[in-house]
């Protein structure tokens, strides 16, 4: 009896040894992860002026399990300043907007601190994708808040909304036309009206932006709805948010590219976080106000003809477009179904029911 009695004994100390272990590897795991968060974190926190790069690694067996991240602090302190590219790799010219504008600000002139993402999703760009991240099939603009414990573009998503947008005071996501988007460029901004002081920021940035059309956008989203979009992710979490779209059809063109750096640089100024050279100095534009956005889909997959390019006016009823089948036959006549301007439209042959052709601004 007392040899079994020892028996179970040493069975169960050897049992909570293995227990013990087992939380011990727990704690271990948990604390590496909480040293490579803070590590990556720590960017943040340096308070030495000037430019600093790092890349910003996720849980991921991809080539593409990365975030590039660029700050850079002024000789003075300011607001906190965040440039979003690429969040859809295909549209080159915010990226290639970035690219310059990394290079080409002095931190001693600067009055504040500049978050930049300068390519927001590396597998789309690198494998020339559309829209989506290639690794999961997501797209990261319909992601936000993301998730922590999601897949590659979700835990994008969720470092963003948890570590940049947190710390922006202004936050600036640009985009462009994607590989089948004829696009007229434009700022825009949300028409948040439980926070009118941030809107009313945002405009003031739209405004001197240089850009001449101006897009309001209606803001209907409760605080626990997910926000989907990050520059709207950054208007539900209390800050100063807008967008601008230049370039279109997958294309990088040098004009598109100057558009945005100089509505950025007029953005700063306004802020007075930059002094402006006089190539991009404010001299004032004349501003078209479209409030309202008409959407035009598809009823049909098929091939899409229309003669029409964005910054066309229509007027309602006007014949737009139509859709033939594989064998040119119409399939169906396209109509506006409102007055105004062309802001983007599907700008390539092929469509999908449901799809959007036409996305038409009105004042």
């Amino acid at each position: 009896m007392l040899y079994f009695f020892y028996a179970k004994i040493i069975t169960h100390l050897h049992n909570m040894n293995k227990l013990y272990k087992v939380l011990l590897f727990i704690i271990m795991l948990l604390t590496q992860n909480n040293m490579k968060a803070q590590q990556q974190e720590s960017i943040f926190f340096e308070e030495t002026t000037g430019r600093k790069d790092k890349l910003i690694y996720f849980k991921d067996d991809s080539p593409f399990n990365y975030l590039p991240l660029t700050i850079i602090k002024g000789k003075e302190s300011g607001p906190v300043f965040t440039i979003v590219s690429g969040i859809h790799g295909y549209e080159y010219p915010p990226i290639m907007a970035v690219q310059e504008l990394i290079k080409e600000i002095n931190p001693d002139k600067l009055k504040g601190t500049l978050i930049i993402i300068p390519i927001a999703n590396t597998a789309s760009f690198y494998k020339r994708t559309p829209f989506i991240n290639p690794v999961d099939g997501k797209n990261l603009n319909n992601a936000f808040p993301g998730s922590p414990s999601g897949t590659l573009t979700e835990q994008i998503a969720s470092w963003i909304t948890k570590n940049v947008i947190s710390r922006s005071d202004v936050f600036l996501d640009i985009h462009g036309g994607d590989a089948n988007e004829d696009l007229l460029p434009f700022v825009c901004y949300y028409n948040n009206k439980s926070n009118p002081g941030k809107t009313r920021a945002a405009i003031k940035l739209a405004e001197i932006s240089g850009i001449n059309h101006q897009v309001s956008y209606p803001y209907t989203l409760s605080n626990t709805e997910p926000a989907q979009y990050a520059f709207k992710q950054a208007v539900q979490d209390g800050k100063t948010a807008l967008s601008i779209e230049a370039g279109k059809l997958g294309t990088s063109n040098p004009e598109s590219v100057k558009l945005i750096k100089n509505a950025v640089y007029n953005m700063l100024g306004q802020m007075k976080m930059y002094s402006l050279e006089s190539e991009y100095a404010y001299a004032g534009t004349i501003l078209f106000f479209l409030n309202n956005q008409t959407y035009v889909k598809s009823d049909f997959k098929g091939l899409f003809y229309s003669k029409l390019k964005s910054g066309d006016e229509v007027k309602k009823g006007q014949e737009i477009g139509y859709i033939t089948d594989e064998f040119g036959n119409e399939i169906q006549k396209i109509n506006s179904t409102a007055e105004g301007i062309i802001l983007y439209k599907t700008g390539t042959p092929p469509v999908n029911k449901g799809e959007t052709l036409f996305c038409i601004g009105s004042r």
